[in-house]
């Protein structure tokens, strides 16, 4: 049988004894009855098994819990005991806390009774106190309120801002320091009256018990503080405090406009302290920069309002006789006709709106001074510590950006919607902005504003950015005048015309026009050196395009100067003149402004020095290649035999080199109108061709007493030819410009190469032992140790590497004189290598000279 059922918590009999018969039919109840009875019987049996074999271990446990009961007993008795001895113990401490309890209830009641009688005489005497006050106040004059804005007085505001101290305000007058007492005592009894509101009781829970709702209603009574609104005797004071609050507010305002208006410190300091006794200091400070602002922003709109501006020169045009004409509705944009009148009245209305910001802006400096020195008193806080807590920002700035802002929106919205605005305030833009040097000018002297060529502050840079608008449309202007001054000098040089000095004047004035216009103004100067700077790089590179690059610009055939030579002359006097007007401006200017356009003036240099540097290079190659035929006149003649032969001219290599060089002064330079820079060209030009005339004659080998006649001869020659050189063929161009203001003379413009010229016809006559004595002086050491190779039977330096001699004379030109020594005593190294200690060429003399004149010019090189 299974017994699980049996040993489940939940076994029911009656449940499973219906389980068992309810699917039985009724025929077969007796045989479910009968086996019940069995199961019944058989549990029956092992209960009584089971009883019978742990008889022991119940038996046991039954006389344990006749012990247990007995000691279950004895602890019942003890918790009664403490039962009774703990009610005993409540009612010795409940009864005194009772009493005590409503002892402490009647003393708090007394308190309060005591604090109301309290602040009720604290009110009285000071409801009798601002009584007196009040007829006090009435009893002095009254402020005035300003009813129109008057022109702040700057003596008045000069004298006053020299204060650095709150003792310095002025003597505060009697009314005054009454309304201050006054609004001081109507502050302490708007304090005692709202101080002690009825505040509601905590409501008693149900389920507490007795004690907790004792405490839970004395604390109710200690939390209730009776107000003295519910005081008859209070009562009867409260209208007339009200009143008197009402004007003490009312005169605070009075003398806070007025004190505003007529940037009275004295006055404003005592109004401001009556605020403060008030509690309303940051509210009003609040209200007042706020409306300021307001004001600022309603001026610039009605400044910028064209309907407005329409009305007033209507207003002022006089009435028509007739009465059949015709009148249109309002314009917003003037006539041509009518265009005079519209600017004019444009005018006035932004010089009466800078005097208007000039005198707000005094007026917020003035209050932000005062709340910045006056001082509580009591706590020593100043009230701008104490206006802070309500704003967001200083007042002045706080007007600063509400003037910006004003400023930008107005102006960009007037640009954009009225032409004739646009066109007056970009064309007139440094008259606009005159005005707001008049606004930094008269704000200067009661503000820390400084706007000056060296310092500007931030203030006024963030102001001058909320016209950018119009100082754009005004630098487009400018930009358009500066590149059609370019387009006309350059309009005709398709038409073989090109500009010359005098349009390089022409278009330099323009940029000095333009510079000298916005030169009042820091900033703005700063932006057009920008735009000249950008103009004169695109005339740079439009020139630059004009420029003629090929062999027909750099050709020296002759007999004329070649068109394309024309032009590019014409084209570099015309950047030349303009260059030099423009440098010359650099002076007049600061050095952070005149940087900025100096690159654009560097660009003009560099382009007419693209065009001149090519022909120059044409001019020092030809010259070159005619000197270097010097090599093929025969110098090596004894002085007898040749008597015969010399007719005391020149060589046929010198007279084409003095040809050549008056038809490069006479044509091709010529057509430069360049000024001092012409005479830089010509003597560098002569200083060339003396170094190489000189460096060809050092190594023109051999060289007999015939040929050093020759060369005597070609070297009088040459000086004829390049003093005839140096001066000017035409001072004065056919447009009168003047192209060399100063002569040059050989001496003093190439006084180096002159003397070596002069000292290099003694030498030629010098003994050998003389070489290397002072008498050589003058003359280049390479030049010296040229002429020692030329006596000697050693090869010369070119001879030894296989070089022409041109190709020798370029090489010592392009390097340095140490660089050319040591070739030369690699020359003799070589020499002493080749031939040991034997000595059958006469050659050791030469060697010693050349070795002593090699270690002259080192030790001179070093010092």
């Amino acid at each position: 049988m299974e017994l699980g059922a049996f040993n489940s918590a939940t076994f029911d009999s009656n449940e499973y004894a219906n389980g068992l018969i309810a699917p039985v039919g009724k025929d077969d109840i007796t045989t479910a009855l009968a086996k019940l009875n069995f199961g019944i019987d058989d549990v029956a049996t092992q209960l009584k098994n089971l009883v019978t074999e742990h008889h022991h271990a119940l038996l046991a446990q039954a006389a344990g819990i006749g012990d247990l009961e007995g000691s279950l007993s004895s602890v019942t008795h003890g918790l009664d005991d403490v039962t009774a001895s703990l009610e005993k113990l409540r009612q010795k401490i409940r009864v005194p806390y009772q009493s005590l309890a409503s002892h402490v209830l009647r003393l708090h009641r007394l308190q309060q009774a005591t604090d109301v009688l309290r602040r009720t005489a604290r009110f009285v005497i000071l409801a009798r106190r601002l009584d007196a006050q009040m007829l006090d106040v009435d009893k002095s004059p009254a402020v005035d309120p300003p009813t129109q804005p008057q022109s702040p007085n700057p003596v008045a505001l000069a004298s006053a801002d020299s204060s650095d101290d709150v003792r310095n305000f002025g003597v505060e007058g009697e009314r005054e320091r009454t309304i201050a007492k006054a609004a001081l005592s109507v502050a302490e009894l708007v304090a005692l009256l709202d101080e002690a509101t009825e505040q509601q009781a905590p409501q008693v829970q149900q389920g507490e018990d007795e004690d907790e709702q004792d405490d839970a209603h004395r604390h109710s009574f200690e939390a209730v503080r009776i107000p003295l609104r519910a005081i008859n005797a209070v009562n009867r004071h409260i209208p007339a405090v009200e009143e008197a609050r009402s004007k003490v507010s009312r005169e605070m305002e009075h003398m806070v406009l007025a004190g505003l208006q007529n940037l009275n410190q004295s006055m404003l300091a005592s109004s401001l302290q009556t605020a403060y006794n008030l509690h309303v200091l940051p509210q009003l400070v609040q209200s007042l920069v706020s409306d300021l602002s307001d004001a600022v922003d309603s001026r610039i709109r009605a400044a910028f309002d064209l309907a407005r501006l329409s009305k007033d020169v209507s207003a002022k045009e006089p009435p028509s006789n007739s009465s059949l004409v015709y009148k249109s509705r309002l314009r917003t944009e003037p006539t041509n006709l009518t265009a005079p009148q519209w600017t004019a009245a444009l005018w006035t209305r932004l010089e009466t709106l800078i005097e208007e910001l000039a005198g707000a802006c005094i007026k917020v400096y003035t209050l932000e001074r005062v709340l910045r020195l006056k001082k509580d008193p009591v706590t020593q806080t100043t009230f701008l510590e104490e206006a802070m807590k309500v704003l967001e920002n200083k007042p002045t700035s706080t007007f600063w950006g509400t003037l910006a802002r004003a400023l930008e929106k107005h102006c960009r919205d007037a640009a954009k919607g009225s032409t004739f605005m646009a066109q007056t305030l970009s064309t007139g833009y440094p008259r606009f902005l005159r005005l707001f040097h008049e606004f930094f000018a008269k704000i200067s002297v009661h503000t820390d504003t400084v706007y000056a060529q060296q310092q500007q502050s931030p203030e006024t840079i963030v102001t001058l950015r909320s016209i950018s608008h119009f100082e754009n449309l005004y630098l487009s202007r400018v930009s358009g005048r500066l590149n059609e001054a370019a387009a006309s000098a350059l309009a005709n040089v398709s038409r073989g015309a090109p500009p010359g000095a005098a349009d390089g004047v022409a278009v330099a004035r323009a940029y000095v026009n333009e510079l000298d216009a916005a030169r009042f103004d820091p900033l703005l100067v700063r932006s057009v050196a920008r735009v000249v700077g950008s103009a004169m790089d695109n005339l740079a590179i439009r020139v630059d395009g004009y420029v003629i690059k090929d062999r027909s610009a750099t050709t020296l055939l002759g007999p004329l100067a070649t068109p394309q030579q024309n032009l590019n002359a014409q084209m570099a006097s015309f950047l030349y003149h303009c260059e030099g007007r423009m440098i010359a401006l650099e002076k007049d200017y600061p050095e952070n402004t005149a940087a900025i356009f100096s690159q654009g003036v560097k660009n003009l240099r560099a382009i007419y020095m693209k065009a001149v540097e090519p022909l120059l290079q044409s001019i020092r190659r030809e010259i070159s290649a005619i000197l270097a035929r010097l090599h093929r006149v025969a110098l090596g003649k004894g002085l007898d035999g040749a008597m015969g032969g010399m007719g005391g001219g020149a060589s046929p290599y010198m007279k084409e080199l003095c040809d050549k060089l008056a038809f490069i002064r006479a044509e091709p330079l010529a057509k430069f109108q360049v000024g001092d820079l012409l005479n830089e060209w010509v003597a560098a030009i002569v200083r060339h061709v003396i170094r190489t005339f000189v460096l060809h004659v050092s190594i023109a080998r051999p060289l007999g007493e015939s040929g050093k006649l020759q060369l005597t001869s070609d070297m009088t020659e040459l000086e004829f030819a390049l003093d005839a050189f140096m001066k000017d063929p035409a001072p004065l161009s056919a447009g009168g410009v003047k192209k060399s203001p100063k002569p040059l003379k050989l001496l003093d413009a190439v006084g180096e190469e002159y003397r070596m010229l002069r000292a290099l016809r003694p030498l030629l006559f010098l003994e050998n032992s003389q070489l290397a004595s002072p008498m050589a002086q003058g003359v280049p050491p390479l030049v010296v140790l040229h002429h020692i190779f030329v006596r000697s039977p050693m090869p010369l330096p070119h001879t030894l590497h296989g070089w022409h001699e041109a190709e020798y004379v370029k090489w010592v030109e392009e390097h340095t004189p140490a660089e050319a020594w040591t070739l030369v005593e690699g020359g003799l190294s070589h020499w002493e290598k080749l031939h040991d200690s034997t000595d059958h060429d006469g050659a050791q003399e030469y060697i010693d000279l050349a070795r002593e004149v090699l270690a002259q010019a080192r030790a001179s090189f070093s010092r």
